[in-house]
């Protein structure tokens, strides 16, 4: 019994194809031909798709995998940075300003952007002298000089936003889209 896509092939070729299809085939013809003779009568020719499908994702978990290196290898240097510039720091302090300056490789589920945005707001409120003075308090009990502390963890382009508005650059409006912006490059 004759292969059914033959048939329907030929039955194309011979009955149905115009002059501008047969050039097509011809065409389709040749490459063919020259396939085998590049890989052989190979009963599965190599899929071009396929191939670039698998050497993607290679390349993608090759990247995922440095890309973890790098972070933890940045976590570590940064937890020691901070250890050396605030020796007086808890561990727990070490680890909490760890992941308000970028994620933690080994827990996706933190969220260092919820914390960025808080001490954000911490820093703006104490520097227009609407901090409750509990919570001003609590934080220098806590941290010591925590507005110094913030200041230094902040991007520089969350350092220039927050000075544009305490300077009234910037209206409030456009420092919270700003300040959104800026954290939308946060991890």
């Amino acid at each position: 019994m004759a292969d059914p896509e033959l048939v329907q092939t030929l039955d194309y070729i011979l009955n149905r194809s115009d002059e501008n299809s047969i050039e097509v085939l011809a065409e389709a013809v040749v490459r063919r031909r020259r396939d085998i003779s590049m890989f052989g009568a190979l009963v599965n020719m190599p899929d071009p798709q396929q191939m670039a499908k698998e050497m993607t994702e290679k390349i993608n978990t090759g990247i995922g995998a440095t890309i973890e290196t790098l972070k933890t290898s940045v976590w570590e240097m940064t937890a020691r940075l901070i250890r050396q510039e605030a020796p007086d720091l808890s561990e727990e302090q070490v680890e909490e300003l760890c992941r308000a300056w970028m994620p933690d490789p080994g827990n996706k589920s933190k969220a260092p952007k919820d914390l960025m945005f808080s001490m954000v707001e911490q820093f703006v409120s104490f520097s227009r002298g609407l901090m409750d003075k509990r919570i001003e308090k609590n934080l220098r009990e806590e941290l010591g000089a925590w507005p110094q502390r913030y200041w230094k963890i902040f991007t520089p382009a969350i350092r220039a936003i927050i000075t544009d508005f305490l300077k009234d650059r910037i209206t409030e409006e456009e420092y919270h889209s700003k300040i959104k912006m800026a954290m939308e490059v946060i991890q």
